[in-house]
Formats: structure tokens, C-alpha cells, sequence
């Protein structure tokens, strides 16, 4: 056979019959070539880019090299290596970890010196936020984790882009399970630990019990010749508070923490969401460069351009620079918590960078396989006909989203398989109840409503829909499914639902819904959920009920009404209030 005199270009791997196009030889001919080689190939299989190049030099072509596609955009996005004396000092990123209820919290609280604990369904911090605050002249950022330990993915995603973790350990409790998750998270991703030693106040405090228990998961405290600063705290009376940021600063200064600012920015999304009016908002945190409004960027499978930049504070900024957190808008979609970010030169490469990646993930993602409830799954289980629980999960933010995905997908077993079929962000809609029903699977809210129609659907169609509010909640009820111990269930019976046309401000009762009941009716006795945008704002009983001047039980549909709830005055016009009542059902 004549040597094929030819110049090809390879940049990654490259099908059998493609390189023969290339060669201007026959299929069959490269086919016998690489049977010679040792390698069995058939014309539509892929070969290596080493492969692809031996044989292509075996048969006298010369072979150039480049980076593929991919690697291009990789590169493109890490940009040049920056020059040692470009680096300046960047603030210190710190994630706040620690067992639920030993006061991350409170202590962040005290530390911003701010209250948002009061609110939070559950005591659990709900969504990532981050926020800056200034100690004798210099900045640190503290990451807002949630504590629990379903949170555990966030944590250790938080973990990444993390400098310095600090522990809370509440000295009244000590080491407890999640303190010790918490720990290892750090180890893994690396990251020096500061222990905040919390309710020092209390008479039954005991922080030296709490340095021999943390002393034996290999942190051993400083002055007892370890290398961990441990500092006793109060958040409740703020002592200690001051000595715990100078421990941060110390520990920072040891790592010499430097990003070069002048350069197009790259950073991490911490947190997204869907917010009305504003579109898609993203919290990201810059790890090197500045970001300016106006900049091009991708992040994950998504692209925009920045329209506004918004600090910790609610204020509005033109630039962020290392380290710094922002609220980000000019996303055309939502991007994922976890995604990266980088600023490019142009919307072209973003929209490449973007499509590539979406290509790729689609390669990527299985296909996925009737409605069961949790009960008859364990029902199923003993007749030993399933072995997968499948799950739909939508919550309000992505954060919440994914870390209960995972914490649930967690619970698996030898016997059972927990399936996460679907997670998003929104109320639940017919799409997730049609998913669900295609694959026998159980639809899992956190903090969102559902939709009428959707729920019509998972009705007719006997698919079960569970909303929660806190996250222990949703996972020790699959856990009992799992193991078969459903509880007498309380059902949620759904009276109706009326929309807010008007709101009323009465002299000492408060804020008042002028509202028309659209379907079902409304009962004096029954319990209100508050959908806005279809997230739940506030659930708990109607405190009011009347038509014209007269207190009544009940309002049918078609009717005007007033309705006043329970510790709640933020009614706003155009929120969906659904009444509803909860019946105890025997477990199956």
C-alpha cells in the first residue's frame, strides 16, 4: 500500500471512519492497520487521541495536535497564570459549621450583630447568603451555611471555597455527630479549622470536656500543644467574640491569602433563585479578578450579561473585586449553586462555552423509567417488587434543593435504592406530577406550594405530593418509609383557595385580605398556607372570617370575603391564600 502523504489535524478523540476520511484511505484499510497494531476497532467506534495519532503517523501522514474543543474553553476560562507580583492580599472566606442548635446562627448573628434567626422555619438557616464585615480594618466574608448535616453537600461545596472553617461547639453539648461530619468536611477539603467554644454563659458549660472530646478526633487544641485555636464564645452576650475574629485573622495571615485583582473576573455561585421582577439572581463569590456591570459571563450552562451588581448590604455596586460576595443580575436562566462563573470576552464565546457544556451534560443524563404513596411503596417492599423509591423534589431555592436530593439519595440501603428523579426550583406543577406518575414516583416540596392543576392531577392520577418545611421532616418520613414504621399519617385535606384583591389596615387588628374564594371554600376553623409566586410565605390558623359586618364559619366559592391570620400582616394583593384542614389517616 502507498504511504498516505497527508497533514491532519487531531484534537481529541476521533471516530474510525473519520480518520480515514482525513487519511484519504478506505475504512477498511485503517481497520486492517489497526488490527496490525493490536486494536480492534469497527468503523463507528471512537479512537484515542494517542491512537488516532500512532497510526496516523504509521501511515506516513504528519500530525498535528491541538487542544480539543473542550480543553480550548477550559483554558480560555482559566486565562494566563497570573504574575507572582500581580497578587495582592485578599479577605479571608469563612464557613461557619457546626452541630444544629449549637448556635452558628446566633454567633453569625452576633457577629453581623443583626437578627434573622427569629424568622427561619425549624431554626435552620433555609438559603446561602454570604456576608462582609469589618474587624480593626479588615475584611472577613462568612459564607452562611445551613447547619444540619442534610445540608451536607452545600457544606462541602461551602467547604471549596472556604479559607478558614470555623467549628461551633456548644459547651454545654459537646461533640455531637454532626460536629464530627463537619471535621472530616474540613480534612477533606482541606481547610484549617478554628473552634468557636459557644454558650460559655451557661452555669453547666464545660469547655475543657469539649477540648479532650474534639482533642480526640485529632484536633488538638494550641495550649495544649496542638495547632487549633479554640476560643471560648458567648453569641448570647457577644464575650469572646472579638478574640474569635483576631483568631480568624491570625489563621488567615498564615495562609497569605492573595488573588490578582486586575484580570477578568472568576468566581462560584453560592445560592440562585427565581425572584418576580427581577429575573434569575445568582450570589457569587469573585475567587480572582474584578467583576464590573456590563460583563459577559458563563456559568455552568448558562450565560448573561451583568445589569446590576448588589453587596451584603443591599446596596448597589459597579465592581466586585476578590473574595467579595455579590447578588448578580443579567442571568438568562438560573444557574445551579455550585456552578462556576467566569467573565469572557464576548457573548459568542459564552454562548459556545454554554452550549458545549449543555451538550455534554445531556450525553450525560439517564433516561428515566404509574403514582405510588410511601405507604403502599413499603407495601411493595414486602412483596419484594421494588427496589427502587423514585423522587420528584422541587424547593425554593437550588441549594435546598440539592442538599435534600442528596440527603435523601443518602438514606439508600442494601434493600432499597432511593432515586432522585427530578429536582427544580418552584412550586410543583402538572409537569412534576406527570413525571412523577410516568415513574411511580413520590413528589417531595420544600417551601413551595402546588399549583391547582397540578394538584387535580396527582388526584385523579393517586400520586402522592408531600410538602414540607423544615428538612428533618421530609427525610425521617422517607426514612420510616424505608424502614416501614409509617407513623398514623395526618392528611392534608385541601378546603379551597381565595385570592387577595384588596388589603385593608384595621386599627388594632391589623392587616386584613379583601379576597374572593375562587374554588372550595373558605372555614373560620381551618389553617391557611400563603403562596406568593408559588413559594409558601407563612402557613398557620385564620384568625378572622367575615362577610360585610358579620363574623361567619364559612365563605363558599364565587363570594367576596375578609380574612384576617394569626401573627401574620404582610398580606399583599395577589397572594393565594389555601385553606386547608388535616385529618389523621391509619397507616396501611
Amino acid at each position: 500500500m502507498p504511504p498516505v502523504a497527508r497533514h491532519i489535524v487531531i484534537s481529541g478523540p476521533v471516530l474510525v471512519k473519520d480518520l480515514a476520511d482525513q487519511l484519504g484511505i478506505k475504512a477498511t484499510e485503517l481497520i486492517k492497520r489497526l488490527i496490525a497494531l493490536g486494536i480492534m476497532a469497527g468503523v463507528n467506534q471512537e479512537l484515542d487521541r494517542e491512537t488516532a495519532a500512532i497510526v496516523a503517523q504509521e501511515l506516513g501522514a504528519t500530525v498535528e495536535e491541538r487542544a480539543s474543543l473542550e480543553e480550548q474553553h477550559e483554558q480560555l476560562l482559566q486565562g494566563e497564570e497570573d504574575r507572582p507580583e500581580a497578587l495582592r492580599p485578599r479577605p479571608p472566606i469563612v464557613t461557619v459549621m457546626g452541630h444544629v442548635d449549637h448556635g452558628k446562627t446566633s454567633l453569625l448573628d452576633r457577629i453581623r450583630s443583626t437578627r434573622v434567626t427569629a424568622s427561619e422555619a425549624g431554626g435552620i438557616t433555609q438559603h446561602i447568603g454570604a456576608s462582609v464585615i469589618e474587624y480593626r480594618g479588615r475584611a472577613i466574608v462568612f459564607l452562611d451555611t445551613p447547619g444540619h448535616e442534610a445540608f451536607t453537600s452545600m457544606r462541602a461545596r461551602g467547604a471549596q471555597v472556604t479559607d478558614v472553617a470555623v467549628l461551633v461547639v456548644a459547651a454545654d453539648d459537646g461533640v455531637m455527630p454532626q460536629t464530627v461530619e463537619a471535621i472530616n468536611h474540613a480534612r477533606a477539603a482541606n481547610v484549617p479549622v478554628v473552634v468557636a467554644i459557644n454558650k460559655i454563659d451557661l452555669p453547666e458549660a464545660n469547655p475543657d470536656r469539649v477540648k479532650s472530646d474534639l482533642a480526640q478526633h485529632g484536633l488538638v487544641p494550641d495550649d495544649w500543644g496542638g495547632d487549633v485555636l479554640m476560643v471560648p464564645v458567648s453569641a448570647r452576650t457577644g464575650e469572646g467574640v472579638g478574640d474569635l475574629l483576631e483568631a480568624i485573622l491570625v489563621q488567615a495571615d498564615l495562609l497569605e491569602l492573595k488573588a490578582n485583582p486586575d484580570r477578568p473576573a472568576q468566581g462560584v455561585v453560592i445560592e440562585a433563585k427565581l425572584d418576580r421582577g427581577r429575573g434569575p439572581v445568582a450570589t457569587v463569590l469573585v475567587k480572582r479578578g474584578t467583576l464590573r456591570v456590563g460583563d459577559v459571563f458563563v456559568s455552568g450552562t448558562v450565560t448573561g450579561r451583568v445589569r446590576a451588581l448588589i453587596n451584603d448590604r443591599g446596596q448597589r455596586v459597579r465592581e466586585a473585586g476578590p473574595s467579595m460576595p455579590v447578588e448578580v443580575l443579567g442571568f438568562n436562566q438560573l444557574p445551579e449553586a455550585g456552578d462556576d462563573f467566569a467573565v469572557l470576552a464576548d457573548e459568542r464565546q459564552a454562548k459556545e462555552v454554554a452550549d458545549l457544556r449543555a451538550q455534554r451534560k445531556q450525553a450525560q443524563q439517564e433516561p428515566v423509567a404509574r403514582g405510588v404513596s410511601l405507604e403502599e411503596f413499603y407495601q411493595r417492599l414486602k412483596d419484594e417488587k421494588v427496589r427502587d423509591l423514585n423522587l420528584v423534589i422541587k424547593a425554593d431555592v437550588h441549594g435546598s434543593a440539592e442538599a435534600l436530593a442528596q440527603a435523601l439519595a443518602k438514606l439508600s440501603n442494601e434493600e432499597v435504592r432511593v432515586r432522585v428523579l427530578h429536582v427544580g426550583v418552584g412550586s410543583i406543577t402538572e409537569t412534576d406530577v406527570m413525571l412523577a406518575q410516568a415513574s411511580g414516583a413520590i413528589v417531595i416540596g420544600f417551601g413551595v406550594g402546588l399549583e391547582s392543576k397540578a394538584r387535580q392531577l396527582a388526584d385523579h392520577e393517586r400520586v402522592d405530593v408531600r410538602t414540607y418545611r423544615v428538612i428533618y421532616e421530609a427525610i425521617e418520613d422517607v426514612e420510616r418509609a424505608l424502614k416501614g414504621m409509617l407513623a398514623p399519617k395526618y392528611q392534608e385535606l385541601i378546603l379551597g383557595r381565595a385570592e387577595v384583591r384588596e388589603v385593608f389596615r384595621v386599627p388594632k387588628v391589623g392587616a386584613v385580605g379583601g379576597c374572593y374564594v375562587t374554588d372550595g371554600k373558605v372555614l373560620r376553623n381551618g389553617r391557611v398556607r400563603v403562596l406568593r409566586d408559588g413559594v409558601v410565605v407563612h402557613e398557620g390558623p385564620i384568625a378572622s372570617l367575615r362577610r360585610f359586618k358579620d363574623d361567619v364559619r364559612e365563605v363558599a366559592a364565587g363570594y367576596e370575603c375578609g380574612i384576617g391570620l394569626e401573627k401574620f400582616n404582610d398580606i399583599r394583593v395577589g397572594d393565594v391564600l389555601e385553606v386547608f384542614t388535616q385529618e389523621e389517616v391509619k397507616a396501611s
